[in-house]
Order: structure tokens, then sequence, then C-alpha cells
């Protein structure tokens, strides 16, 4: 295994998309990396599980406009020049997968989470961590992102821990072919149940709120407590922020971890789809008398008819459409700010052509 295969290289050898083919060639003497940390002073890259050091990055990474979605994040790959305090990032490969959710705040921003990722634990205790509206609203996040959701319930092994119950309130989640596994986070042979999704090459992102036994799962899969731990509170259940950072870690196998801190905002963006996430909501919806039925209070409506017989869970509809409303809020939003930049282009463009005109072409 190739020191930048075993921290996640997507490729048996030399890139074989068109597209890094295209961007490495464009600079002959960079060298690949990956993202390994973010920061707000600047990006840790690795070009090997064993060494990492902080290059350069772009200058107008750094500028206050900068879109967020635009910089690396945890998982990117970048290309690099320079050794040593020379060292500087000089282009952004393109990714084939990320995750994003809406930042905090009432303008329209997006964060990205990580890049390039192939599977997400959505991480949920077996406690009173355990919520499915909140795990439907991360699999709604994951939707159109090119990456695979598992869900993994974690402290299995605690008492009042009832696994058959929780696969019965994700019975819905399950019928849309996402993977539900009940596991001990701390007992390796019991994580053994992950080994599908964890392979040479292969990179996992662990998502869900603090407390859930990411950082206990991560120690357990790398074999080492590199990670740090805390209990939950007394009481509620509530857990600390022990991660207070993304951090991609490799695997001996050559998979790559990704831990995360404890998300409690999940804004969307505008670009989920929900249709993906609730299949099972839309194809009763198909039978609504009104083709724009609200399923509010229209006559002849399918789905509070499917609810009323049992075939549909109250709060599983009432989550669908909360989030069809944020989805749809947040797509206006995206929609009127891209409308802005492809204005303030133009208005720019025409503001050049002005000055060639009237001082002529420098």
């Amino acid at each position: 295994m190739t020191p930048l295969r075993a921290i996640g290289w997507p490729f048996a050898g030399p890139p074989t998309d068109p597209a890094w083919a295209q961007a490495i060639a464009a600079h002959p003497s960079a060298r690949p990396a990956r993202v390994t940390e973010q920061h707000r002073s600047g990006y840790v890259v690795a070009e090997s599980p064993d060494e990492s050091y902080s290059p350069e990055s772009l200058p107008e990474w750094q500028r206050a406009k900068c879109p967020p979605e635009s910089r690396p994040a945890v998982g990117d790959w970048v290309l690099v020049e320079g050794e040593g305090k020379a060292a500087r990032i000089v282009a952004l490969l393109p990714r084939f997968s990320a995750i994003k959710r809406g930042a905090a705040g009432e303008h329209y921003k997006q964060q990205l989470i990580a890049a390039n990722i192939d599977t997400a634990f959505v991480v949920c205790g077996l406690d009173a961590d355990f919520n499915p509206r909140r795990i439907e609203r991360y699999l709604l996040l994951l939707s159109g992102s090119g990456v695979q959701p598992v869900v993994v319930l974690t402290k299995a092994d605690k008492d009042g821990a009832d696994v058959d119950a929780a696969m019965e309130s994700l019975s819905a989640t399950l019928a849309q072919g996402v993977a539900v596994v009940a596991v001990n986070a701390k007992d390796r042979a019991s994580v053994d149940a992950l080994s599908p999704w964890l392979g040479e090459g292969r990179s996992v992102v662990l998502v869900g709120s603090s407390g859930a036994g990411k950082s206990t799962l991560t120690n357990t899969l790398l074999g080492t407590e590199k990670m740090k731990t805390g209990a939950v509170r007394e009481g509620d259940d509530r857990g600390r922020h022990t991660t207070t950072h993304r951090a991609l870690l490799a695997m001996p196998s050559g998979t790559c971890l990704i831990d995360t801190p404890g998300m409690r905002e999940l804004k969307p963006t505008g670009e989920e789809d929900v249709a993906e996430s609730f299949a099972d909501i839309e194809a009763i919806a198909a039978q609504c008398r009104f083709r724009d039925c609200s399923h509010q209070r229209e006559p002849g409506c399918a789905v509070r008819a499917a609810v009323e017989r049992g075939d549909l869970d109250a709060g599983r509809v009432a989550n669908f459409l909360k989030l069809r409303d944020e989805v749809a809020a947040a797509s206006d939003q995206l929609a009127t700010r891209l409308a802005q930049k492809a204005d303030a282009r133009v208005q720019g463009k025409a503001l050049n052509k002005r000055l060639d005109e009237k001082y002529g072409k420098h």
C-alpha cells in the first residue's frame, strides 16, 4: 500500500479521472496531499499516515468574501509545491463528494463538513440520545452528497438499551435501503460489524451529536486511544464536546476516519433531495387528490389517510413537512444568492468595458 493510498488516495495508481489528471498536469512540480485538519489559521496536510505539516494556503482562501464551500475542508486533496516552511498549496483538486450544512446565522452560507468521503456513519446512542427524527435530518443532509449513509447505534451494551425497539422506530429508514447497525463502541468484536464499509482507500466520516460515542468508536476502530472521550451528563445523557475540530485519521487497513465535533444545528443548504429521503411518503403523496396537496387539511389527502390507518408514522410525516419547508426556504435563499453573484459579475464586466472604452486597455 502506497503512502497516498494509506490516507485515502481514491485511485490504485495515477488518477484516472480526467479532471484530476488535467489539474495535476497543470502543476508539474506539485505533489498531492490530503487535508487532515482545518483551523482558522490554516490547514494541516499529509502525504502519508506518519507525517503532516502546515503549508501556506492560497491568498483567495484567506479573504473574507471567499465562500466557505470554495475553501478546502478535511478530506480534500490539494497540490503542494515546496518543502518545509516554503511549502504552499497551489491548487484544490476536484471533489467527488461533499457533506455540507447551512451555516448558523440569518445570511445564507454553506459550511463544508468533509470532502471526498465514501461513507458517513450517522452515530446515535441507544440512550436519551436516540432520536429517529434527528437521524432523518442527518440522512436528508447526506442526500445527493455522493456519500453512502450508515446509521450506527452505539451503547447497545448499556442497561435499558432496546435494539429491537430502535430498529422498529427506524423501519421506514431501513425500507429506504439505509443500513442500520447496533454496536458496543468499546468492543472491537462488536464494531467488526462495520467492516463492510472499511477498506483500503475508503474514507469514512462519523457524524452525530455530542456524547453519541463517535470518538469512542474511532478509538476502537483505530485500536488506540487517539481521540479524547468523556462521559455524558447524568440525568439527560447529553454529551460534552470532547472533539473540538475535524481530524482525518488513518487506520492500518488503509481506511481513513474523520471524527467530527457534535453538531446541534443541522440546517439544510437547499440542495437536498427530500423525495430521496422520504420516498415512502412521496409515493403515497402521489395518490392525493390535489397535485399541490400540503397534507394539512385538504380533502382527499392520501398521506393523512395513511397516518390514520397506521401505515405512516405521524412523527415521520411531521418531520417530512418541516424539513420540506426548510429545504424550500433554503433553496430560495440559495437562488437569490446565485442571482446576486451573477448580477455582480455582469455589472463588473460592464464597468470594465466602459473603462476600457474610455481609457483604453492597458
